[in-house]
């Protein structure tokens, strides 16, 4: 029984016992919630309603704490209702039994009335953690608030599909690549191998990457062919089929499954991971690019500080100078930004892109939910449909608020029929320690 439910049944409780104790019809009753926990969890003044009622019937002036009484003794009958205290003159503010409260609502339907089907489909992306490292609190911010957004969608009849972004080309992860060969002097098989004797140990290895990543920061100050060492691992990561790639693939790989398991702890759970690698090797970028420039929505700059770049021109927008590198999405020496490949992504999403990912199964949950992955390698697995929907949600701070808003006109400039509205960043402001709060926590 959810909190509504009770709420209809205490309200039931009290006409019944308004029209058998004291013959009064009563029509509306009002309902209240006590501003402090300590007052109960639902109120009714209705002892001082029927008060004044039972005064216009007779003349007779009536006391409404003992009208209160009379009701208490009767609502108290209730198996939810643990405690009814009488305050004032006769406010009936209730306690409900919290232990049967709680169990009930877990059976409960969140919204039992609410239309599932024909809805149209919403995506939303969260978490996308750098799959370098375990997560940090950070991480699990943005988790917590695009889970809780996901269920609040979900509750209200939406479909919705959950995506957690992969980043397994980034820098991020050449780092920790670079540690391993370079610091570590490891090969594929060493590095599965320490995996097992973690697993053994009953260390997780994005916690051992973590280390590994901050050690690799603090090598790079002072060594700088170690640092060009970086350009090189990241070039062979993107461009794939190579041993050097196979090695990231495992990197990146085993730390996702080791911050799906953290994630799951908090019963926060992904419909489909989406990698960058795919991205790249399927040509989403490429069929994106033609795209814009058929539709010439972008354009190449011939001179200028952006000279070589191809651009995408707004005649206003709400970043500063330092933002305008965000409009820019081939660089000069032919690289795409992160701000042209989520373009390309986020028409997939939106199922504009014409193309699709290949899919395989990564993981399963506790519950049997399974989750999806995408690859670049052809194959006839069945699969649930993925993209294409009709709004999309991407979950992250306010410091990308000037990124997702050339996505959103981008994709609103090439597709005008579909509109900015189809992509929604939803932001949240960062969270800053301050120097003595820092100090403290060591």
């Amino acid at each position: 029984m959810n909190l509504l439910k009770i709420q209809e049944v205490l309200t039931a409780k009290v006409k019944q016992t308004a029209n058998e104790l004291f013959n009064t019809a009563l029509d509306q009753i009002a309902t209240e919630i006590p501003p402090k926990t300590e007052f109960g969890d639902l109120a009714f003044p209705v002892a001082f309603e029927l008060a004044k009622l039972l005064k216009q019937e007779s003349g007779e002036k009536q006391n409404p704490r003992v009208i209160a009484e009379q009701f208490k003794a009767e609502l108290l009958k209730i198996n939810s209702v643990q405690d009814i205290q009488i305050a004032g003159p006769g406010y009936l503010n209730i306690f409900l039994d919290r232990s049967t409260f709680l169990t009930e609502a877990l059976d409960e339907e969140l919204l039992p009335n609410a239309n599932k089907e024909n809805s149209a489909k919403i995506c939303v992306e969260h978490t996308s953690v750098n799959p370098n490292k375990s997560a940090h609190i950070g991480h699990v911010r943005n988790s917590v608030l695009g889970d809780t957004f996901v269920r609040i969608l979900r509750a209200n009849g939406n479909t919705v599909e959950v995506q957690n972004y992969i980043d397994n080309t980034g820098v991020q992860v050449a780092d920790v690549v670079v540690a391993f060969i370079y610091l570590l002097n490891m090969n594929l098989a060493d590095i599965v191998e320490l995996a097992k004797k973690l697993d053994d140990e009953g260390v997780s290895f994005d916690y051992y990457c973590w280390d590994l990543y901050a050690k690799i920061g603090v090598e790079y100050q002072t060594n700088e062919e170690l640092k060009e060492k970086r350009a090189e691992i990241l070039h062979l990561i993107e461009e794939g089929d190579n041993p050097t790639a196979t090695i990231a693939e495992f990197v990146a790989t085993r730390n996702v499954h080791c911050i799906l398991k953290t994630m799951e702890r908090l019963s926060i759970r992904y419909d489909l991971l989406p990698r960058e690698s795919e991205i790249l090797h399927l040509n989403f970028w490429q069929k994106a690019f033609e795209l814009m420039k058929e539709r010439e929505v972008i354009k190449f700059v011939e001179d200028g500080k952006m000279a070589g770049c191809w651009v995408m021109p707004f005649e206003e927008h709400s970043g500063n100078d330092d933002n305008e590198q965000d409009k820019i999405l081939v660089r000069s020496n032919g690289t795409v930004t992160y701000t042209g490949k989520d373009i390309a992504y986020q028409m997939w999403k939106l199922g504009l892109l014409g193309m699709d990912f290949y899919y395989n199964k990564f993981s399963k949950y506790e519950n049997g939910k399974q989750v999806w992955i995408t690859t670049a390698e052809p194959n006839s697995n069945e699969h649930p449909e993925f993209g294409n929907a009709e709004t999309v949600y991407n979950v992250i701070d306010t410091r990308q608020s000037y990124p997702q808003e050339v996505v959103k006109k981008g994709v609103a400039t090439i597709f005008p029929e579909k509109g900015e509205e189809a992509s929604v960043h939803l932001s949240y402001e960062m969270v800053a320690l301050s120097p003595s709060a820092a100090e403290e926590l060591g």
